[in-house]
């Protein structure tokens, strides 16, 4: 004999009852007999409480009986012609019938008890089976309708009854298999979720009890399977709904799928496996919309995976409640009193967590039943809480568990420590954790809103160990943000297929507008997008906040900008553990005091802030002078040309053109700012010197460096930049005599950055022959460190030190190595 359910989904329309009777008739169900349990049509048991708690209120509801009516006729209708479709519009009509005087005695009454619930519940199934067991007949199937009730036996707790499993299996036995056997017809239509108390009653086994009611069937009729047809192909390793990448769960263990559909997987009804398991019985979760999937098979032996947990589930919503106190402490029986309270109250307890001293012990409850705990503890240690033995309990509210489970977790190391690395890593404040001794599963209680970052971070880390991905949001779609969109643009593919790096563009403003997409946005497209004037503006504050609200793991903030503001934002982001990536200067110039914070938050929270390209762009000096401190070097000087387009004009002042006119050469080609004065103030290059001094440090604000003006004040009086080039030709003479005569000592003039003993000085320097600052060309930027270990031979570095190709390759090597500190 075989035992099919399907759930509601899979009964809740013509074309899923078609599919149904696809399956049936493939299975040649006739031959070795079946019973199909079946659910109610979707929406229709949420309709029935619907009506059952408007009818308690006085107020009509024709309309939403009349809907109830209308939808079990017309799948009558769609399946069932002649006397078929009268036969089954006389059954509905039965059973509305004695629902309408049910719930006339509940307007009567003004009362709605559980068990008269439960009993309005019942005809959501009583309904679906009658009608489907004749559409079997129909389709040449033959089939009878099988009042569940009448063979499984509950105890009386109403609205989540336990079945009791002696006289149930011996109904059910006998009632296929026993001398005076009932059952004639080779399938049966079998309601779900409901049962009978020994007292005649109508109780319901609990949201999801249709599984049950399969799983029951199958281990008192000794079957080989148990098959639950669901609307999705068999259990994941995580909600697929929450989770994009999750993936079907080949097979599992009972214990594992316990579980796992204990902590919120919805595929299956929790109860459902331990009939199963007494008998050995297989379960199999299969998709009635792909029939030809092979599902998740739950058994007794599975094979071990290949991943150190099985899988991923949660509960979305829960409340903990905590009991502390010195009255607690060594005090025997002290649980047994907290959970007798609650056993007296029909409470059900989700998650133990107690701490080693033994002065406080909490636990989760569902949000509807905590109030009612509460005062259960209240009542159990009145005398305790009245002597300040023990505080009065509290209670914590939209919190969710999120919990990993496997039974190759009590094999693997580690196994916690990546658990818990990931939800911190991404800002996830755990609030109780609890283990069970079995060793296969670890939970932990974390606020409701992180949950699906929870997940899909915890995912990431123990299925998607060798990819790394990052949720990028980028202001600033300038020369180096526009060019970093397109070196990710062209890279991406090869990065995910090589290096395992997914880059997901999330959000993109620049100064003008800004756009959101969780599902990614093609970073080819951007620009263009952001030029449509129906894309909502740009502002700062609701940038971040969308950013933040988005609550995405493995996100990352990336700043293309000079902008003051934006910049003296990274604490906030930071704080909402989001990591930075800049080549914005402001903030790390900025003051000392908001230099300190930002570094100490990310080292302290594990939070990276990268700012390579803040100095030289894309060449690796901050690094360096990263690595060689933290292997025990002293830097004792620093000297560097740290202005790509100083380095420009001063490389090329060999007297054959006027100092004004290299100045007009710089800003032709794009070396300079559209007003040249922002380069030739120095103050590009202090600030660089300032976060080098920081970086070595230095304890130094902005004020305190040196710098050596290169023009005259006129020249920053006058209002425009022609009539500052006309300021500039005046100093020609000036610039030639001090490059001739250091040209007659046969030296060269190069500006200069020192930093050294405590102090920053930027300055027009005399550099001999052999000095490496004549090796300079064009654009470049040099940085000479002396260490301890570098005194005969200074360190160099150098190479480009501006451009948008150097600087937002940088910044793209900061996004990816941002990737690489994830997991």
């Amino acid at each position: 004999m075989k035992i099919l359910k399907f759930g509601g989904t899979s009964v809740g329309s013509p074309e899923g009852i078609n599919r149904i009777l696809g399956i049936a008739k493939s299975r040649d169900l006739k031959k070795d007999g079946a019973v199909i349990v079946v659910s109610a049509f979707s929406g229709i048991t949420d309709a029935l409480i619907g009506i059952a708690r408007t009818a308690v209120s006085g107020a009509s509801i024709e309309e939403k009986f009349g809907e109830i009516e209308a939808r079990h006729k017309n799948a009558a209708a769609h399946f069932l012609k002649g006397q078929e479709e009268k036969d089954a519009v006389a059954d509905i009509t039965v059973l509305l019938t004695e629902l309408s005087r049910i719930l006339e005695g509940v307007a009567l009454l003004g009362e709605l008890s559980p068990r008269t619930l439960d009993l309005v519940m019942s005809f959501g199934e009583r309904l679906s089976a009658t009608i489907i067991a004749r559409i079997f007949c129909a389709n040449g199937m033959e089939a009878e309708f099988l009042d569940a009730r009448t063979l499984i036996k509950s105890n009386d707790r109403f609205g989540n009854a336990q079945y009791l499993p002696q006289p149930t299996h011996d109904n059910i036995y006998s009632f296929f298999k026993g001398p005076e056997k009932k059952a004639k017809a080779p399938i049966h239509i079998a309601t779900g979720f409901i049962a009978f108390t020994m007292e005649g009653q109508t109780a319901t086994l609990g949201r999801g009890g249709s599984d049950l009611t399969a799983s029951i069937f199958g281990a008192a009729l000794g079957v080989e399977e148990v098959e639950i047809w669901t609307d999705v192909d068999g259990i994941h390793t995580a909600d697929p709904k929450l989770v994009k990448n999750s993936f079907r769960i080949n097979e599992m263990l009972y214990s594992e799928a316990m579980e796992i559909s204990h902590f919120g997987a919805k595929v299956l009804f929790p109860p459902t496996i331990k009939p199963a398991l007494e008998k050995g019985i297989p379960i199999s979760i299969r998709n009635t919309f792909n029939p030809q999937g092979e599902g998740t098979r739950i058994v007794n032996k599975a094979e071990e995976g290949e991943y150190p947990i099985r899988g991923i589930s949660s509960i979305s919503r829960i409340a903990l409640l905590k009991l502390e106190g010195p009255g607690m402490v060594g005090v025997a029986g002290f649980s047994a009193r907290v959970f007798g309270a609650l056993a007296r109250r029909g409470i059900s307890v989700i998650l133990i967590s107690q701490s080693s001293s033994e002065y406080s012990i909490c636990f989760a409850v569902m949000p509807d039943e905590a109030r009612n705990a509460e005062l259960a503890l209240q009542e159990e240690f009145e005398q305790e809480i009245r002597s300040g033995g023990i505080e009065k309990p509290t209670t914590e509210t939209e919190l969710s568990i999120i919990a990993v489970v496997g039974s190759k977790m009590k094999s693997t190391s580690g196994v916690s420590g990546k658990f818990f690395h990931a939800l911190g890593r991404n800002g996830i404040n755990i609030v109780a954790i609890a283990q069970g001794s079995s060793e296969i599963n670890i939970s932990a209680v974390i606020s409701r809103q992180d949950e699906s970052k929870a997940l899909n971070a915890v995912h990431e880390a123990f299925f998607q160990a060798t990819n790394r991905s990052v949720n990028l949001f980028l202001i600033g779609t300038g020369n180096i943000g526009g060019t970093l969109l397109e070196q990710i643009a062209d890279h991406k593919k090869i990065l995910a297929d090589r290096e395992k790096i997914h880059i997901n563009l999330v959000g993109v403003a620049n100064i003008d507008r800004m756009v959101f997409s969780p599902d990614g946005l093609d970073p080819k497209k951007t620009k263009a997008l952001l030029n449509d004037e129906g894309i909502m503006p740009f502002n700062l504050v609701n940038f971040i906040e969308k950013m933040i609200s988005f609550n995405l793991p493995n996100a990352c903030f990336c700043d293309c900008t000079a902008n003051d503001d934006i910049a003296s934002c990274y604490g906030k982001i930071l704080e909402a553990s989001i990591p930075v990536v800049t080549p914005n200067k402001k903030a790390n110039s900025g003051t000392l005091k908001y230099y300190h914070f930002l570094k100490g938050y990310s080292r302290e929270r594990g939070i990276p802030y990268l700012y390579e390209t803040t100095v030289c762009a894309g060449l690796p000096v901050i690094s360096t002078l990263r690595d060689l401190t933290l292997s025990g070097d002293k830097i004792r000087r620093i000297e560097a040309v740290l202005s790509g387009t100083l380095s420009y004009i001063f490389n090329n002042f060999d007297g054959k053109k006027t100092f004004s006119a290299l100045v007009r050469d710089a800003k032709a080609k794009g070396y300079t700012e559209p007003d040249p004065r922002d380069d030739l103030n120095a103050m590009d290059a202090a600030r660089k010197a300032l976060i080098l001094s920081r970086e070595i440090g230095m304890q130094l604000e902005f004020a305190n460096v040196e710098i050596e003006p290169i023009l005259p004040k006129d020249c920053f009086s006058v209002k425009n930049v022609e009539d500052f080039f006309t300021e500039l030709e005046k100093s020609d003479d000036d610039f030639e005599k001090r490059r001739a005569d250091a040209a007659a000592k046969g030296m060269a003039l190069r500006y200069i950055a020192v930093i050294e003993e405590g102090s920053v000085k930027l300055a027009l320097r005399s550099e001999p022959e052999n000095s490496p600052f004549r090796a300079l060309t064009d654009t470049d930027n040099m940085v000479v460190i002396t260490t301890d270990r570098y005194v005969k031979n200074p360190m160099v570095i150098k190479g480009p030190g501006a451009g948008a190709q150097v600087t937002a390759g940088g910044i793209f090597a900061d996004i990816v190595r941002v990737s690489r500190t994830l997991v």
